[in-house]
């Protein structure tokens, strides 16, 4: 028995899911718009698990991260966030007008 996509138990037929090339860009432009501000959240978090700097480290022990250096990676993470929100905001840009394809309106057809 060969197994075609047809459910019997319902007498409904799936198909298999086709989405355009444009629609499925938007989707993960979409998926990016959600997920780079967690993605920032998570980053800005990282330095609340390094550990505190020793005043009095024992000779040849880890102290711990320095200011400094925590005061870095959030300029560092910062700066490439802006720098994605960038990039992102480009390729909307050019993924509309390539959308609209010189119309007003998304549902219009061009003459």
């Amino acid at each position: 028995m060969s197994h075609t996509g047809d459910d019997e138990e319902n007498g409904r037929q799936t198909a298999a899911v086709f989405v355009e090339r444009k629609t499925y860009r938007h989707r993960q432009l979409m998926d990016i718009a959600r997920l780079l501000p967690i993605i920032g959240a998570l980053l800005f978090c990282v330095p609340l698990m390094w550990p505190n700097p020793d005043p009095y480290p024992a000779p040849d022990t880890a102290g711990g991260m320095a200011m400094s250096e925590a005061i870095t990676y959030m300029f560092v993470v910062w700066t490439l966030l802006i720098l994605a929100s960038l990039a992102f905001g480009v390729a909307v840009r050019r993924w509309a007008e390539n959308w609209t394809e010189g119309t007003d309106q998304p549902g219009e057809e061009a003459p």
